[in-house]
């Protein structure tokens, strides 16, 4: 089968195009940038391009059977405002129709958990309320409304994953929490009692995959995520055991550093630098992340596979292996 990956250099769509070589698909990716080409995964067919440039992604998705949509902007404090929007937005219309116009028989849009912020009631699922905390989380959700719209108006047949929070090898997003750990500099903001929801980089590839074959899946919602939660003190406490560091002892306020961050992005973002501080980071300490993933068992057959502890184990192990601990 063909398929097209948008975002093939990022932590989810490389590790997705990879697995999809491996499996005999032929492969064709969408880069940012001509330098990011020898950084794709050996084997694919990668074209760089902005993801809002029409005719660089009607090549992309030239023939495709299935249409990854992975690309989102990178969550920066000091960002453009405007760059949320054209790329998370904008640029998801620019794929779906794109997708549409080829005859793509399935488009796989990657939305987040993040649409539904700080969750209420736990577990919660696909129909929890939605309530995004930042604008990053609020162009995720203006596009899933786009794509959910465009559902029955096209042969594409279209379904929408909501990963939980990603990690493992290759990933640099959660990198600084593991290094403030191993030099016992991370802090704890609060009680830590929150529930947090991670997903094992292959297991999260394998709810990608499920959805893109499964006849079911048409026009549905799921959440994927790991086999369980665990309160963010446990989740600290594992990802410390990983590094062979203790758990932090040091514990600040919440609300301390809410207003910190609160103070520095007002200091720093005008003058577009990125703040040393700044109220998402923050809110890592206070959102509730709980879910049930009944729905993608079910209709899927998913079925996470690697749980909290061997999976930081593999990151940390690649992280090591790669110099960046």
């Amino acid at each position: 089968m063909k398929a097209a990956v948008t975002g093939a250099t990022g932590f989810l769509g490389s590790h997705l195009a990879s697995r999809l070589l491996a499996d005999g698909w032929s492969v064709r990716g969408l880069v940012h940038t001509e330098e990011q080409i020898p950084a794709a995964p050996n084997g694919i067919e990668a074209i760089a391009g902005d993801i809002c440039d029409r005719d660089t992604v009607n090549r992309v998705l030239a023939g495709a059977e299935v249409v990854f949509h992975t690309v989102s902007n990178f969550r920066t404090a000091s960002g453009p405002r405007e760059s949320y929007h054209r790329i998370n937005v904008e640029g998801t219309r620019t794929a779906l129709e794109a997708a549409q116009a080829a005859g793509a028989r399935r488009f796989v849009h990657c939305s987040t958990i993040g649409v539904h912020g700080h969750v209420a009631v736990t577990p919660a699922d696909e129909n929890a309320p939605f309530n995004p905390g930042d604008l990053y989380q609020e162009t995720k959700l203006e596009a899933e409304h786009l794509v959910r719209a465009a559902i029955g108006s096209s042969p594409t047949e279209i379904v929408i994953i909501r990963p939980c929070s990603m990690y493992g090898p290759g990933d640099l997003r959660m990198l600084k929490m593991f290094r403030m750990l191993a030099k016992r500099t991370f802090l704890m903001l609060g009680p830590c009692r929150e529930n947090f929801h991670a997903v094992y980089i292959d297991d999260a590839v394998q709810g990608f995959l499920l959805a893109a074959l499964e006849p079911a899946a048409a026009g549905e919602t799921f959440i994927v995520g790991g086999p369980g939660f665990v309160p963010l003190r446990d989740y600290i406490s594992l990802a410390a055991d990983a590094v062979g560091a203790p758990l932090p002892w040091l514990r600040f306020p919440y609300w301390l550093f809410h207003y910190a961050a609160v103070l520095c992005e007002a200091i720093c973002v005008p003058l577009n630098v990125e703040p040393p501080l700044h109220r998402r980071r923050v809110r890592f300490y206070r959102n509730n992340r709980a879910f049930d993933i009944g729905k993608a068992r079910r209709i899927l057959g998913y079925q996470p596979q690697v749980d909290l502890h061997e999976g930081m184990a593999r990151a940390v192990a690649w992280y090591r292996a790669n110099g960046y601990l």
